[in-house]
């Protein structure tokens, strides 16, 4: 690991530290409950309700493949929210896209079926995706850029926790919101026919809160630095690709390998998988649901812990135990899956998070620190939704069309093994940066040095 260099944010009280830290988790648990929410109706519902004429495994793999589609918009709003972040800071762009996504995920839980009105249905509801897409773009970098630069000295992997806790805490929500309709308020085809549409209705409460919590916290100490000294960068996309294309690729391989395994639970396969009737395992749903919201919490844990982990330990060593732990339970998720027993269903989730949190609590500060001040919430953003695209985008369709391929879910765990690896030898090739002052006086230190073998 690299020497430790710190440099001193303006010390914030306790109770502006709690605020930032609320603000952000609850903003990200918004975001990727609306997220999803949508991934696992994807699985559960859309497939009949809005893609029923293509029949029933390629209805499945259109509303997998629309799942996907958001993620090719990601890059979208990443561009849009990089270049107003870095040029007029991090807090309004987390309020624009915190309403964004709301509306879009109440406007879902609104849309009629082709049923109702044929092909006009999968379209807006395609639109409504590309808007999530749009907005979790931007989301993502702005929320970590908060919760590390208002950081105090020495916890910049706690404080960068609180964001990515978001994550789990949103699986958590949509999953146990999804199991309370199917198993106690709709069971049964009540939830087909209205059920599935209450969560995305409650989207619009949730905005709500989110917006007042997120509009009383202050700008961020950095970026009120680059501002106070009129330094923002003009164009920062294009500066970022310049100088930093290839520091771009490689974290967005990082991201790739956690993101593809991730999306095993978050996308909705897993919940296809088990409970499709004509499929290996054929479990009820509710039974999955809860044992996917109860993996969120072993999820939380982990991911919140690898946070701590690597401010005493740096991020590219919690990375690398990580990738070593993902590499081994992706071999033991889908047998246990396959069980058909919902404990062990539990179980083979649950050891699966151990390495996917591992490989995430870590990330918001591991990726502060590879770039310079004035273009770091454009490298965050857009690396973040490259690696989306390289790695969970398509995920949940390749799964589905692989076990229609070869007959058993063995190609899945090889190719989530795959990007594992190449997401592995990414990291070795990243120096670990732990520490390494955030602020505009440190811009030439910041921009030189990331990556093995290139000049300091």
């Amino acid at each position: 690991m690299s020497a430790v260099l710190v440099d001193r944010p303006p010390v914030k009280s306790a109770t502006d530290l709690r605020r930032v830290a609320l603000a952000t988790v609850i903003g990200t648990t918004i975001e990727w409950y609306d997220f999803f929410l949508y991934a696992s109706a994807a699985g559960l519902v859309f497939a009949n309700l809005f893609f029923e004429p293509a029949g029933a495994q390629i209805g499945l793999m259109l509303a997998f493949a629309s799942v996907g589609v958001s993620f090719l918009f990601r890059p979208f709003g990443a561009f849009l929210a990089g270049h107003f972040g870095d040029r007029f800071g991090r807090r309004a762009v987390l309020a624009t896209t915190l309403i964004l996504m709301g509306a879009s995920t109440m406007l879902i839980g609104l849309l009629p079926g082709y049923a109702q009105i044929g092909v006009a249905a999968p379209v807006l509801l395609l639109l409504l995706r590309i808007l999530q897409g749009i907005s979790t773009g931007g989301e993502w970098g702005g929320a970590v850029l908060m919760a590390v630069e208002h950081a105090p000295e020495g916890k910049r992997g706690r404080y960068g926790a609180f964001p990515q806790i978001g994550v789990p805490i949103g699986l958590l929500l949509a999953s146990g919101i999804l199991a309370l309709m199917t198993g106690v308020i709709a069971p049964g085809e009540a939830f087909l026919e209205w059920g599935w549409r209450v969560p995305f209705l409650l989207s619009f409460v949730l905005v709500i809160v989110g917006f007042v919590v997120r509009r009383s916290v202050e700008e961020s100490p950095v970026f009120e630095e680059i501002a106070a000294r009129k330094q923002q960068t003009k164009m920062p996309i294009v500066v970022l690709f310049r100088k930093h294309w290839l520091l771009v690729l490689l974290a967005a391989l990082t991201f790739a390998g956690n993101n593809a395994a991730g999306y095993m639970t978050t996308g909705g396969y897993i919940q296809n998988y088990a409970t499709n009737p004509d499929g290996l395992v054929g479990m009820e749903r509710t039974p999955v649901l809860l044992a996917v919201a109860g993996s969120a919490v072993v999820w939380l844990i982990m991911t919140w812990t690898a946070g701590g982990v690597s401010d005493r330990i740096g991020r590219r060593n919690t990375y690398i135990i990580g990738w070593c732990v993902q590499l081994v339970t992706v071999f033991m998720l889908f047998p246990l899956v396959n069980t058909g027993n919902v404990w062990l269903l539990f179980l083979g989730l649950s050891l699966f998070t151990i390495g996917n949190g591992f490989t995430y609590g870590q990330q918001a500060a591991f990726f502060a620190e590879l770039f310079p001040a004035s273009i770091r919430f454009s490298g965050v953003s857009i690396t973040y939704a490259l690696g989306a695209i390289l790695g969970g985008a398509f995920a949940p369709l390749i799964a589905t069309w692989l076990v229609a391929q070869t007959g058993t879910a063995v190609s899945v765990a090889v190719y989530i093994a795959i990007l594992s690896v190449i997401a592995f030898g990414a990291t070795l090739l990243l120096r670990d940066r732990t520490g390494i002052p955030l602020g505009p006086d440190h811009e030439a230190e910041q921009a030189r040095g990331q990556i093995y073998g290139m000049k300091r």
